[in-house]
Order: structure tokens, then C-alpha cells, then sequence
């Protein structure tokens, strides 16, 4: 029987300096059983997408060298980028691959802000399928306000948070200058998602964040001129996303979190893209795909676009050329593939 495999995919807010990520990617590849799969740095973001796999033990104890070493590396007050983010280790979210329920990867997860808990005083707090209430299940709602936000919360000045999602499940409830140094760590369980960027031609990301608004699920929220509220649905189902700037390539990005990729494929988000910077005068200059994607959802979308059933490899390579995905990224199969990569990496 095949052993039981997780996935993790921690974000770390450090996507500039090579030799920092190094250092906190090796202190990953020093656990045994845990192979790394994915370390991708974003200078705009300034924040490196880190996937590793393997034994659910071997995973835990990799992402709590993860986080031990982005404590002692990493230090928010330096920290700006284009992405949200509310401490050190943005997110740490375990991903059931094979023989394991997503039950139990929560509980991996909450494992492991226990055991940090015991060694750093830094907040943590547990999202999807781990969170401690429903109103917790969404990293938006955990995240809100981001690092500059921390300080209030913690310091009990906060206005935008309910308090069923304000303070941290484990570690620091107070603000102090370790916390100032690591801000947030949220950790939790939740299954395979595709982080999927679409390039826009445009350098001031106006056209991107349009877009952006408008196709992700919870839609735009509307004011009139009396200060009521009212929201539209977007054009997406189970999709959540903005619009940013790229400076370094001097182009702007609709960032995308397709939370389910069968509601939502690749080829539908980057053609319903497509379509409105069309009617805005703008091109698209193909995507990106950040970390792994399942194999089934990359030969979903080479149907689509070479019409038809044909072999994996001919699929895959139609899929790569209508998305862009090497317009201005690397995409490799054999290395961004979940399948392929555990076949290369990860044996059972």
C-alpha cells in the first residue's frame, strides 16, 4: 500500500534576497523524508512561494523549520510588497495528496502552532479546515489589515476586525518588539488550490485591478452617496483576486486564487481575462502559474484549447503555449506538475 503524502506550501514574506530564502528553504531540506518540491521568489510580491512533500510527520516537522527559521531570519519591519501579508510566514496551509483526509491534515496544522507556540511568542492562527470557528475560516478575514493592522489588534484599538476573528489562536496576545519583528503566522489545512496569474500589457495595473473586481466571487461593494453598502457577485465562481503592479517587468498581473479548479479552470479565468482587458484596449501577455498544479487540471485546459483527446505530453504542451505560462515566467512540466514532480522527487 502506498504511504499516506502531504503537501505544504508556505509563503514567506522574503522574495528579494537568494541567499536568506536559502537559508530558511535548507533548514526544509534538512529534514529526512521532506523533499522540496517548489521555491519560488517574487521580487514585486516580495514574497517566495515554498512547496515541500512527503510523510505527514516529516512535513510537520519541515514546516516547523520553516517557521523557527523565518522567525530568526526574517523581520517585517523592513518588509513591503505588492502582496497582502501579515507577518514572516503568511500562510502554511498542509494539502492532503494521497491516503490522508483533510481532518487530519488540521490536525497536523494545529500540531504545529502548538509546537511553535512552545518555543517562539509570536501570534498564530489557525485557518480552513483548522480554524477554531467558522468566522476563521477565510485567511481574508484573519489577515485583514495586514501587518500594519497587528499593532491595534493586539493592542485592543482595532476597528475592523469582529472579535471572533481579531486575536491569535496560540503564542503572543500582546505587542511587543518580538512580535513587531514577526508579525503573524497563519497555519492551516485546505485542499489543492491554483495560485494563477494572468499578464496585462498595461504598467499601472488600472485595467488589472478593474478586472480584478470583477471577476473574483465576492465581487465589488458598492457605496452611495449616503454611505450604504450593497455588494455584486463576480464573474467567477470560487475565485478570489486583484489586480497589481509588476514594476521589475513593467507590466501589471490579475492575481488570482482559484480556490476550486473544477468551478473555475485555468482556461476559463485566463479567457474571461482575456475578454474584458479586450474591451478596454488591452492585451494579455500570457500567465503564471505559482507553485504546483495538478496534473488533471493542466490536461483540462489542453483539451480546451487543442480540441480533443491526445496524449499527456501533447495536452500539456498545448495548455503552456495558449496560456503564456513562459511568456515572462518558467514554467517546466516536469518540475510545476504535483504527478510529475512527485514522480521525479517524492517516492512512495
Amino acid at each position: 500500500m502506498a504511504s499516506p503524502l502531504v503537501e505544504c506550501v508556505p509563503n514567506i514574506s522574503e522574495g528579494r534576497d537568494l541567499a536568506v530564502i536559502d537559508k530558511i528553504v535548507d533548514a526544509v531540506r534538512a529534514i529526512s523524508g521532506c523533499t522540496v518540491l517548489g521555491v519560488e521568489p517574487d521580487h514585486d510580491y516580495h514574497r517566495t512561494v515554498i512547496t515541500f512533500a512527503g510523510s505527514p510527520e516529516a512535513v510537520v516537522e519541515g514546516a516547523v523549520a520553516l517557521i523557527d527559521a523565518s522567525v530568526r531570519f526574517l523581520d517585517m519591519r523592513n518588509h513591503q510588497g505588492e502582496h497582502p501579508r501579515l507577518g514572516v510566514v503568511d500562510v502554511c496551509p498542509f494539502v492532503p495528496l494521497r491516503d490522508i483526509t483533510m481532518d487530519e491534515c488540521a490536525e497536523l496544522a494545529r500540531e504545529v502552532v502548538q509546537r511553535v507556540a512552545k518555543t517562539h511568542q509570536v501570534p498564530l492562527f489557525l485557518y480552513g479546515a483548522a480554524a477554531s470557528s467558522e468566522s476563521r475560516l477565510m485567511l481574508s478575514a484573519l489577515r485583514k489589515g495586514e501587518y500594519e493592522g497587528l499593532q491595534s489588534r493586539l493592542e485592543g484599538t482595532d476597528t475592523l476586525h469582529e472579535e471572533s476573528t481579531k486575536m491569535p489562536d496560540f503564542g503572543a496576545m500582546k505587542w511587543d518588539d518580538v512580535v513587531a519583528k514577526s508579525g503573524g503566522i497563519t497555519v492551516g489545512a485546505r485542499p489543492i488550490l491554483v495560485a494563477y496569474n494572468v499578464n496585462v500589457e498595461e504598467p499601472d495595473a488600472r485595467v488589472s485591478k478593474m478586472i480584478g473586481s470583477i471577476v473574483r466571487s465576492s465581487g465589488r461593494l458598492l457605496k452611495s452617496e449616503t454611505g450604504a453598502t450593497i455588494r455584486s457577485s463576480g464573474m467567477l465562481t470560487k475565485v478570489q483576486g486583484m489586480g497589481v503592479q509588476l514594476e521589475e517587468l513593467g507590466i501589471s498581473q490579475i492575481s488570482m486564487n482559484l480556490l476550486d479548479a473544477e468551478a473555475c479552470p485555468l482556461q476559463l479565468a485566463f479567457k474571461v481575462c482575456e475578454s474584458l482587458a479586450s474591451d478596454h484596449g488591452v492585451s494579455l501577455c500570457g500567465s503564471e502559474i505559482v507553485g504546483l498544479v495538478p496534473l488533471s487540471v493542466m490536461l483540462d485546459a489542453g483539451r480546451y484549447f487543442v480540441g480533443g483527446e491526445h496524449d499527456e505530453q501533447t495536452l500539456v504542451q498545448a495548455a503552456v503555449d495558449a496560456l503564456g505560462l513562459n511568456v515572462h515566467h518558467d514554467f517546466d512540466p516536469q518540475r510545476h506538475i504535483i504527478e510529475w514532480a512527485l514522480k521525479n522527487g517524492v517516492m512512495a
